[in-house]
């Protein structure tokens, strides 16, 4: 028996344990169900080249995670790059965010985003959903040309279907005298949004700083052990292994659906009912490595138009010379899909590789290798539901000890920064309760 139980050895997992051992608490175990640490925050080597499960950032503006970050791994482990993020769209490429960056669209497409500026519906006080929302605060013109179709590719649901609660930091606001310096002006970007700039490992893709905060760990953490059933009255975990955990307190950060189907006992009903309304999507992440230098100069371009499948391509190499051997270069992308079959992912994912290399005037000889990594829990859909049910769920679980945190034990958006955070605040939580 361990007091306190960690199922998920991704970073939220890894930063509650890290931060139990930094309070002196060493009486917990923290379970991973891979062979490998990290969750979403992987990265995988293929080949010479180095890919993460998908495009991963790190943004800080936290003092305490600043100071982190320079004790356990060392900012002279990482680049420091000023984004040069861009949208394509009606054959032109114009920088990110959309609303600020209008100079080089067409003529109509410019009129039609300062026209429905002006004119934003106002008197939508409260927006309802998603699309409410842009059209109040960006108007019909922008909802047209960029956040509708952009953001449908996403969520791959109706945007009247989304409530609009997670833009936050995620959507920079804009007003009319940006929008028309940003049509005619040619200036350089002016940093706007969270990740105007970022930190990237210079070695290893975005998993070397979380692998440097395990190491720090003296507990050895528990791999390859699947959690199947939990017992919350009974307070304890089975594993696929056939081991079975007590403990007093369980933190859980595996995606709140699949932690809430494997309840037994009293409260399983109920849970499970939960579970069915937690909706997000599913991604699946192309990665290519391709024998040419300097594919492009970007970091990323957003594809909001309905003849590209992905809603994104990165590009590696232009986060760390390591992501690629020399003379090569590192691709990524992604499209999202909801509740689709195996024949239509298949079906798109050929066609998101056919569109890649065309729009890249990539020669299939020039391809190096090929990783398809498909994510089942990608991004969290803020729907009605979750709305007003998620904190009710929540509650239940803090009833019988147990907390669950992270992006997808809590179930919403997070950076990096935020998921470590909720393990820290956990852990000391838990700590003040003892």
């Amino acid at each position: 028996m361990a007091k306190v139980v960690i199922l998920g050895g991704g970073l939220a997992g890894i930063s509650a344990a890290y931060h139990l051992e930094q309070n002196g608490f060493h009486d917990y175990v923290l379970f991973e169900k891979e062979r490998d640490i990290g969750g979403l925050c992987g990265t995988v080597e293929q080949d010479g080249f180095t890919f993460d499960y998908t495009g991963h950032l790190l943004h800080i503006n936290d003092p305490y995670f600043e100071q982190l970050i320079a004790d356990v791994v060392g900012f002279d482990q990482f680049n420091v790059i000023n984004r040069k993020s861009f949208i394509y769209s009606q054959d032109t490429y114009t920088k990110f965010p959309y609303q600020i960056n209008l100079r080089g669209l067409p003529i109509e497409t410019i009129s039609a985003c300062i026209d429905g500026y002006v004119k934003r519906h106002k008197h939508i006080k409260n927006p309802k959903n998603f699309k409410e929302w842009v059209l109040k605060n960006f108007g019909s013109g922008f909802a047209r040309h960029f956040f509708s179709p952009y953001q449908q590719k996403i969520f791959a649901c109706s945007l009247n279907e989304i409530t609009a609660s997670w833009t936050g930091r995620f959507v920079p606001n804009t007003s009319l005298e940006k929008i028309i310096a940003g049509a005619i002006n040619e200036d350089e970007e002016t940093p706007v949004g969270y990740n105007a700039q970022f930190y990237y490992p210079k070695k290893g893709g975005i998993l070397f700083w979380v692998k440097k905060l395990a190491e720090q760990l003296q507990n050895k953490i528990v791999t390859n052990a699947k959690a199947t059933t939990v017992d919350m009255v009974s307070k304890y975990v089975g594993f696929s292994n056939g081991h079975v955990e007590t403990y007093e307190t369980l933190i859980n950060t595996i995606p709140l659906d699949t932690f809430l189907i494997m309840q037994r006992g009293t409260m399983a009903n109920v849970l499970e009912s939960a579970a069915d309304n937690l909706r997000c999507n599913s991604v699946i992440n192309f990665n290519l490595g391709v024998k040419r230098p300097n594919l492009s100069d970007k970091h990323w371009i957003y594809f909001p138009e309905k003849q590209y499948p992905f809603y994104r391509i990165g590009f590696g190499h232009n986060f760390a010379d390591s992501m690629a051997p020399e003379g090569c270069s590192s691709l990524y992308g992604e499209f999202a899909h909801l509740y689709r079959t195996e024949k239509w992912v298949d079906k798109t994912l050929q066609e998101a590789l056919q569109q890649t290399k065309k729009l890249l005037n990539i020669a299939d000889d020039e391809i190096a290798t090929e990783k398809i990594i498909p994510i089942s829990h990608a991004y969290v859909i803020y729907d009605h539901w979750r709305e007003r049910n998620l904190p009710k769920v929540h509650k239940k679980l803090h009833e019988q000890n147990v907390h669950s945190i992270g992006r997808y034990g809590a179930w919403k958006y997070c950076s990096m920064q935020e998921t470590l955070l909720d393990g820290k605040n956990i852990a000391e939580k838990i700590l003040k309760a003892a």
